[in-house]
């Protein structure tokens, strides 16, 4: 069944960083299959603390998930992200395909 990654930027730090990073994250997804589902699109948020930005990623399954987030290629660039902004990242479980 699919799995999902939603990553949300609650705080720029450094635009610079962010931006780098958005140059070089793509490259980790070269060996873990990825649909982006919504990518720095229009959002609300209609209840809880407000975000600067969103993203959610479909893998094949959960254990893909957090093996693409696991990666040492994944890590290696989060640093750089994790210079650039406050994240939070949630890896969760779909249902199953009908």
């Amino acid at each position: 069944m699919p799995a999902y990654v939603v990553i949300t930027r609650e705080k720029t730090l450094d635009p610079a960083k962010l931006e780098e990073y958005k140059q070089i994250a793509p490259a980790t997804f070269e060996q873990h299959p990825v649909m982006m589902l919504a990518s720095h699109g229009r959002k609300e948020v209609v209840e809880g603390p407000a975000i600067e930005d969103i993203l959610i990623l479909e893998f094949t399954g959960y254990d893909e998930a957090l093996a693409w987030y696991r990666s040492p290629a994944y890590q290696a660039v989060s640093e750089t992200r994790l210079k650039g902004g406050d994240y939070r990242i949630i890896i969760t479980e779909g249902l199953p395909l009908v």
